[in-house]
């Protein structure tokens, strides 16, 4: 019994000795140790002389990577710029922040800004979804400090973000506004097809500005190749996130970006060759199976094609004016809708349009013929309608360019400078 009590009170004292050593290593409370970390972080973001550059990563556009340029100051406040559009890129907008513990340390952008673009749920404003904008966030977890990198995580739709302490000449070129926005200019070609010419190689070249990539396609002698990579903006150009190599040449970067708008032409520099990208009306490949993927995929699950602008001609959107329609909501084109008619409707309290027979050639090239129409079309829709049904019925047809799993260009192929995107 006694050994037992002795086996006891060797225990207890042993465990209030613990707790003594427990409370030696914390001597401060948690609110102490959390508000001591936050003013760590703080001092991190506001003693970088020369700001930081930043990355966010919305989750909506995977991937993909809008800079920015930070300067935090000791008053809570952060001035920054943005590449998500040229004016943000020349225009430096303020906002408040805070460092708060929420779970873990975090940082939070309280008013609006840049940052709140990528997030805005209007989805015009960031090309994004309605009520989620690209899937951003404002306020972030903040992961941790690797020497001059800060990681952090956004709290409600998980979008990566990244700083890095800037150099003094990056933050001058911020503060000069040395950004090459020349390539932007891609999407003021008049001609659908573009190839990129550069050394010994020619590509057929398509991208996407809201995603920020730039895709290859190419005829070899094994088939048809095809190479898609990110881009960044830089001080002279984009920069490919990974370079892009057909088995001859490498190129990482267009660099020195010239647009000519007379010439319709774009110029450049990758390394020390030069190169240039010029308007066609035919691509090098052409998918043959597109215009019928486009077809089949919507008809075998009974939903159409959308759009809401209807054909970009020559340079201009909605160019047959169909938002000039009263209570105009968009375009269909629903395949093998009733009587062994396809339907392009038009979406404007009834709906109504032309009734279509399509041909499919082993070129690639669908054609469409127009019979009647479904539904009543009204007095005030009557000349956009003409319009509409002349234009669907160019003899030499349309071209399908597929652009992601749920999108496809139609482009005329008589000079490539008509194109409906369609969407569903």
């Amino acid at each position: 019994m006694r050994k037992n009590l002795s086996l006891y009170f060797l225990v207890v004292i042993s465990f209030f000795a613990s707790c003594r050593k427990y409370d030696d290593v914390f001597n401060e409370s948690p609110d102490e140790r959390i508000n001591e970390v936050l003013a760590q972080y703080q001092q991190t973001l506001t003693d970088a002389p020369y700001g930081w550059k930043g990355w966010v990563y919305p989750s909506g556009l995977p991937g993909t990577a809008i800079g920015f340029y930070f300067k935090f100051d000791t008053a809570n406040r952060v001035n920054m710029l943005s590449d998500f559009d040229t004016a943000s890129a020349i225009n430096f907008r303020q906002s408040s922040y805070r460092l708060k513990a929420l779970q873990q340390p975090c940082l939070l952008f309280d008013t609006y800004s840049y940052i709140h673009t990528l997030c805005d749920p209007d989805g015009s404003v960031n090309g994004g979804d309605y009520g989620k904008g690209l899937y951003s966030d404002f306020e972030f977890a903040i992961d941790g400090i690797y020497g001059d990198t800060i990681k952090l995580t956004g709290r409600l739709n998980g979008s990566k973000a990244v700083f890095v302490k800037a150099t003094s000449k990056e933050a001058q070129d911020y503060y000069d506004k040395k950004r090459n926005w020349e390539f932007d200019n891609f999407s003021r070609f008049l001609t659908y097809f573009k190839q990129l010419t550069v050394g010994q190689g020619t590509y057929d070249v398509y991208t996407n500005k809201l995603t920020r990539q730039i895709k290859f396609v190419w005829p070899d002698a094994g088939g048809v190749k095809s190479f898609t990579t990110l881009y960044l903006y830089t001080p002279v150009g984009i920069s490919f996130v990974t370079p892009f190599n057909d088995g001859k040449q490498t190129i990482s970067s267009l660099d020195n970006i010239r647009w000519d708008a007379g010439a319709q032409q774009i110029t450049f520099k990758a390394g020390t060759q030069d190169g240039k990208i010029t308007a066609y009306i035919k691509p090098l490949v052409v998918d043959s199976t597109a215009a019928q993927r486009w077809w089949s995929s919507a008809a075998a699950s009974r939903v159409y094609w959308v759009t809401l602008t209807g054909f970009h001609i020559d340079g201009v959107d909605d160019a047959l004016k169909l938002n000039s329609i009263p209570g105009f909501r968009f375009m269909s084109y629903f395949p093998n809708y009733a009587q062994g008619y396809d339907y392009s409707a038009t979406v404007a309290g009834d709906d109504y349009g032309p009734a279509i027979k399509p041909t499919f050639g082993v070129n690639g090239i669908v054609k469409f013929r127009v019979d009647g129409t479904f539904g009543q079309v009204p007095a005030e829709a009557a000349t956009v309608m003409n319009a509409l049904i002349t234009k669907y019925q160019e003899s030499t047809g349309y071209y399908l360019v597929q652009t992601s799993e749920r999108s496809y260009d139609m482009v005329n192929v008589k000079d490539a400078r008509s194109w409906i995107t369609w969407f569903n």
